[in-house]
């Protein structure tokens, strides 16, 4: 059986692969942003303790490795009768991973932008949540868009070490069928070049909103 015959033979399984891959990346990236943006405001705006946490959230989850922290919530958690599916332990370590570094982007944006605003929308009477939330958020989210892309790219390729705990993703098929044939070097080639494709499809995808959402002027100020 030549490459290509191959390739024809093992991509059903793992185009199966590749669904749950793009399903754990879309709902760890997900967590991550809700969380992310939460920890990136706590940091920011919350009081003394909140701003604690949040840093010590961040810290953690950036200081470790992303396999110990799956490994923690797939086979630690059980000693206290928590059980999570290969599935579910993959979002969670992934998106609670993400979060961190997340909260980072949303921070540096923020930051970004100039606290005029603020004061200004404060003398005119808006709360500070209103002004976050109607002046600041919208415009840090546009701005953030060109690195948070890195992170969504990252997640979807490190979605591959859920295969440590057994989700079925597109490197644990890999994985199977090249213990099956011993056909390691084609097979992995072929997950190799499956990455690609989906990478360059989301970095596309992703320069398209951000060309949309571009904020005027904001380039040339820079």
């Amino acid at each position: 059986m030549n490459f290509f015959e191959l390739t024809y033979d093992i991509l059903p399984a793992l185009l199966k692969g590749t669904v749950v891959t793009l399903e754990l990346t879309a709902c760890s990236i997900s967590l991550g942003f809700v969380l992310g943006i939460a920890l990136a405001l706590g940091r920011l705006y919350g009081n003394r303790p909140i701003s604690l946490i949040s840093a010590g959230y961040i810290q953690f989850f950036r200081g470790t490795p992303l396999l110990v922290q799956l490994f923690i919530l797939y086979y630690g958690l059980p000693r206290y009768d928590i059980r999570l599916s290969s599935f579910v332990a993959g979002i969670l370590g992934l998106g609670l991973n993400s979060a961190a570094y997340q909260a980072e982007y949303f921070r540096g944006a923020i930051q970004s932008i100039s606290r005029g605003q603020m004061m200004a929308a404060r003398a005119i009477g808006m709360s500070r949540f209103k002004t976050i939330m109607n002046i600041i958020l919208p415009q840090a989210l546009r701005i953030v868009i060109p690195s948070w892309s890195n992170e969504l790219i990252y997640t979807l390729k490190y979605s591959s070490v859920a295969y440590m705990i057994g989700a079925p993703e597109l490197m644990a098929q890999g994985k199977f069928i090249a213990a099956e044939n011993f056909r390691y070097f084609e097979v992995f080639l072929v997950v190799a070049f499956i990455y690609l494709v989906a990478v360059l499809i989301v970095s596309r995808a992703l320069n398209v909103v951000e060309k949309r959402v571009r904020i005027p002027g904001l380039r040339m100020a820079q």
